[in-house]
């Protein structure tokens, strides 16, 4: 496993493992037209070379074999509708569920750790799926604490997220 930024040629690879990940995890009954339209605007090459593009987004890919099988995207000026937060946030990490259990997600969220450091964000932040319990217990072993709560709105739904915290100290 390697670990390194993202460049441009990434940006194909990044769409068809978040596209991957979203779907898996996310539509576990069914795939409305509301959910793929949201999927095919959002997650493309086109919006992930323009994360990559952009200086206040830090994009670490994790790379095996024949390709990106991961990645973590660190975004500053983000601030968390909760308090104690720094306004650094872990705006997705992603690994395809084959890889789960062999490191390479901890190596990534530890990359991106560093970075929230080097950029003085002690207490960076993300949002997670309320029912996502494998990612929530994941982050818990890795010392984020839950903090509040928001919504992922999409047309007339509402999904609440977790916001959880970086605080080692109270793992």
């Amino acid at each position: 496993m390697t670990l390194r930024p993202a460049r441009a040629e990434d940006a194909s690879s990044l769409a068809a493992i978040a596209i991957e990940v979203w779907v898996g995890t996310y539509l576990r009954d069914g795939v409305s037209g509301v959910f793929a339209d949201y999927v095919f605007e959002s997650l493309t090459p086109d919006a992930f070379r323009a994360l990559i593009a952009d200086p206040k987004e830090h994009i670490i890919v994790s790379e095996r074999g024949d390709g990106i099988d991961g990645f973590i995207r660190i975004s500053e000026d983000k601030p968390a509708e909760a308090a104690g937060c720094s306004d650094v946030e872990i705006a997705t990490l992603y690994l395809q569920p084959r890889h789960h259990g062999q490191g390479i997600g901890q190596g990534l969220l530890q990359r991106g750790l560093q970075i929230s450091a080097d950029l003085g964000a002690g207490h960076p932040w993300l949002m997670v799926n309320e029912e996502n319990t494998q990612a929530r217990a994941f982050y818990a072993r890795q010392g984020f604490s839950e903090v509040g709560h928001t919504f992922f709105r999409i047309q007339n739904g509402a999904y609440r997220n977790e916001i959880l915290a970086y605080r080692p100290d109270k793992k």
